[in-house]
C-alpha cells in the first residue's frame, strides 16, 4: 500500500521521473502516440469504404451500412487506448473510461454549459433563423415536445447520421481516444491543435465521393476540401478544448450535434438580410460574449478537479487549472 501511495497521479512510470522529481515522457512515447492516432483515424475512415456500392453517401442503404461499420470501430476504439497504455508503460490514476470522458462527476454542467457556450457563439445565425422562421416561439415549443416530430427525425437516416451517430462516434474516436494518447507526450495546448489535424484529414474522404460522382469541377472540389479541412480543424480544436477543460465526452458530442444542425454561418445572407444591422450586431455580440465566457463556462472546478486527462501531463497549464 505504501508503494501505491507514492505513485504520482500524473504520469506513472519510473522512466518518467527525473532526479528533481519532474516528469518527462519516455523515449518513443510520441511516436507511439501519433502512430496510434493515425491508425485509429485510418480505421474509422476505412470502415466507411468496406461496403462496395454505386449509391451516393446520402442513400439510406449506404448510411445504414456505414452506421454498422463506424459503430464497430467506435466500440473497438478504447482498445487502441488500452494497447497504447500497455505499449508505452504509462500508468494512470483515473480509469480508462474516465480518461475518455465517460464519468458521472460534473456530468450535469458538462451537458449544459458547453452547449450554452456554443449557442452563444451562434447568436447571429440563431437570430437570423428566428427572424426568417414562420413559426412563433410557442409553435417551436410545441414541436420540441411533440413525440411524433422526434419519431420522424429518428426515422430519417440523414438526420440520425448528422445529429446522433456522427457526433457520438467522431468525438469518441477523435477526441476521447486520441487526446489521452497525445497529452502525455505534449502539453494540453499542443494536443488541442494536434488532435484536430487527424479529424480534418479524415474528412478529406469526401473528396473521393465528389470526384466519383462528378459533383463539381476539379478546382471547385479541391477548394471545397481545403475549406472543409480548415473548418473541421478549427471546430476540432474547440471540442478538444472543451474535452480537456471539462474532462467529459458529452459536452463535445452535444456541441458537435448542434453545429451539424446549424451548419456554417450564412454570412452572405446576413449581409443581404432586410434587418441587416440587427443580424450583424448579433453576430458580433455572439463572438464577443463567446470569448468572454469561454474560460468561465469551462472552468474545471465545475467538472471535478483535476479533470482525468489533465492528470496525464507532467506540467499542468492554465487549461487544466481553475
Amino acid at each position: 500500500m505504501a508503494e501505491e501511495e507514492d505513485l504520482s497521479p500524473n504520469l506513472l512510470t519510473e522512466e518518467m521521473k527525473l532526479s528533481n522529481g519532474d516528469l518527462v515522457a519516455p523515449e518513443g512515447l510520441c511516436w507511439v502516440s501519433v502512430l496510434s492516432c493515425l491508425l485509429l483515424a485510418c480505421s474509422y475512415v476505412g470502415s466507411l469504404y468496406v461496403w462496395k456500392s454505386d449509391l451516393p453517401r446520402d442513400h439510406p442503404t449506404v448510411i445504414k451500412r456505414r452506421f454498422t461499420s463506424v459503430l464497430i470501430v467506435s466500440c473497438l476504439s478504447p482498445l487502441f487506448v488500452w494497447a497504447w497504455r500497455e505499449l508505452t508503460g504509462v500508468r494512470t490514476g483515473p480509469s480508462l473510461l474516465a480518461l475518455m470522458g465517460i464519468r458521472f462527476e460534473g456530468l450535469i454542467p458538462a451537458i449544459i454549459l458547453p452547449l450554452v457556450l456554443t449557442m452563444v457563439l451562434f447568436l447571429g445565425p440563431l437570430m437570423q433563423l428566428a427572424m426568417d422562421c414562420p413559426w412563433t416561439f410557442i409553435d417551436g415549443i410545441r414541436v420540441a415536445f411533440d413525440p411524433w416530430f422526434w419519431m420522424l427525425c429518428f426515422s430519417d437516416m440523414r438526420w440520425l447520421r448528422n445529429q446522433v451517430v456522427a457526433p457520438l462516434t467522431e468525438e469518441l474516436v477523435f477526441r476521447a481516444c486520441m487526446l489521452p494518447m497525445l497529452v502525455p507526450c505534449a502539453s494540453p495546448s499542443v494536443a488541442i491543435f494536434t488532435c484536430p489535424l487527424f479529424f480534418g484529414v479524415a474528412h478529406f474522404h469526401h473528396v473521393i465521393e465528389l470526384l466519383r460522382f462528378r459533383q463539381g469541377t476539379l478546382s471547385g472540389i479541391f477548394l471545397s476540401a481545403v475549406f472543409q479541412f480548415s473548418y473541421t480543424a478549427v471546430f476540432g480544436a474547440y471540442t478538444a478544448f472543451i474535452f480537456i477543460r471539462t474532462g467529459h465526452l458529452m459536452g463535445p458530442v452535444l456541441c458537435h450535434s448542434f453545429c451539424n444542425y446549424m451548419g456554417f454561418p450564412a454570412i452572405s445572407a446576413a449581409l443581404e438580410h432586410p434587418h441587416r444591422f440587427t443580424v450583424l450586431s448579433s453576430y458580433l455580440l455572439g463572438v464577443l460574449f463567446f470569448l468572454l465566457f469561454l474560460f468561465p463556462f469551462t472552468d474545471p472546478s465545475y467538472y471535478g478537479l483535476p479533470t482525468p486527462v489533465c492528470t496525464l501531463t507532467s506540467s499542468p497549464t492554465s487549461l487544466c487549472l481553475s
